[in-house]
């Protein structure tokens, strides 16, 4: 869902570039000048319903966006809830580097040498790794975690 979101604000920057500064299309046609002869004159301007869609394209993605992030929002903050009620804060905090932040099992090791530096047992990502799957596998009805991010 990030990558959605990510999607989106890209989307609407690039329509955003396009709307501060449309192409200017030119043309020219027969008709009367001020001066009443009749002859060729350029008219310019900005191609308006292109303009229009992408206004309306760019409303539609902000809209999308703000949605996304609401649902994102509120997913992260049951996520939160969930990891705040494991008694362990070890794996409270192992969790949020790995499922809340998004770090890799490798770097959520790093973390955790960093943040127990006393410890015997050296962190490392299969510890990481291992120590998630035996947490989960304790639990009923849910699925294993993916292997790669």
């Amino acid at each position: 869902m990030e990558e959605e979101i990510k999607d989106l604000r890209q989307r609407i920057m690039k329509l955003d570039k396009f709307l501060q500064d449309p192409p200017i299309v030119a043309d020219t046609v027969t008709g009367s000048r001020k001066d009443l002869t009749i002859g060729p004159i350029k008219v310019t301007g900005i191609p308006d319903p292109i303009y229009r869609r992408k206004q309306a394209a760019r409303e539609r993605y902000k809209k999308l966006l703000e949605l996304k992030e609401a649902e994102l929002l509120e997913l992260t903050t049951q996520a939160e809830e969930y990891i705040d009620s494991i008694p362990k804060s070890e794996l409270r905090i192992m969790f949020r580097l790995y499922f809340i932040d998004g770090l890799s099992d490798a770097k959520v090791a790093d973390r955790m040498n960093w943040i127990f530096p006393n410890r015997n047992k050296k962190y490392t990502d299969e510890n990481v790794k291992k120590r998630r799957q035996r947490f989960f596998e304790k639990i009923e009805n849910v699925p294993p975690c993916p292997d790669e991010r």
